[in-house]
C-alpha cells in the first residue's frame, strides 16, 4: 500500500504525511510540481526526524506517476462516489490525495480506479489533506491487515 500526494501546496502538510508514512510503514509518493521548492534537504527538514525512515519517491508529474503502474489508484476527493466506510481496500492500493488548494484536475479524476469520500457533518467542506490521509490510510491498513502491530 502507498500514499501519494498530488502537487502538494504546503510543506508542513508534506512533512506530516512523511511522518505518517514512516510511522505506519507506508511509502509516500510525491507528484510534482509542488507549490514550494522541493529538494532532498527540504524533504528532510519537512519530515523532521522522520525524514530518513520515510520511503519517499518523487515523480516529475502526473504522466510519470501514472506510467509507474504502482497499483489500483484510490482517489480521496470531496467529489467522491463511495463513502470511506463502504469501500473495500486492497493491499496493493495507492491512496491518492490532491492539492490543498484545488484537489486534482479532471484527467486525474478520470484515471483513478476508484473515488472515495470521507463523510462529514452537514455544512462542513473538508478536512486538512494530511488528516484525510491519516483517516483513509488507517482504514485501508485496518481492512487489509497491514496496520503495524504494537
Amino acid at each position: 500500500m502507498l500514499l501519494a500526494l498530488f502537487q502538494p501546496d504546503i510543506p508542513q502538510n508534506l512533512g506530516a504525511a512523511l511522518r505518517l508514512g514512516a510511522c505506519l510503514g507506508v511509502g509516500v509518493h510525491v507528484i510534482e510540481p509542488c507549490g514550494f521548492p522541493l529538494s532532498d534537504k527540504a524533504i528532510r527538514r519537512a519530515a523532521m526526524d522522520y525524514g530518513d525512515p520515510a520511503e519517499v519517491t518523487r515523480h516529475a508529474g502526473w504522466a510519470d506517476f501514472a506510467a509507474a503502474g504502482l497499483g489500483r489508484i484510490v482517489l480521496f476527493t470531496t467529489k467522491g462516489a463511495t463513502p470511506l466506510h463502504d469501500f473495500a481496500f486492497s493491499q496493493n492500493d495507492v491512496l491518492l490525495f490532491g492539492r490543498e488548494s484545488a484537489g486534482v484536475p479532471d484527467e486525474v479524476h478520470e484515471a483513478a480506479d476508484a473515488r472515495v469520500i470521507i463523510p462529514l457533518s452537514p455544512g462542513r467542506r473538508s478536512f486538512n489533506v494530511t488528516v484525510s490521509a491519516a483517516i483513509g490510510l488507517s482504514e485501508a491498513l485496518r481492512q487489509t491487515g497491514l496496520f503495524p502491530s504494537a
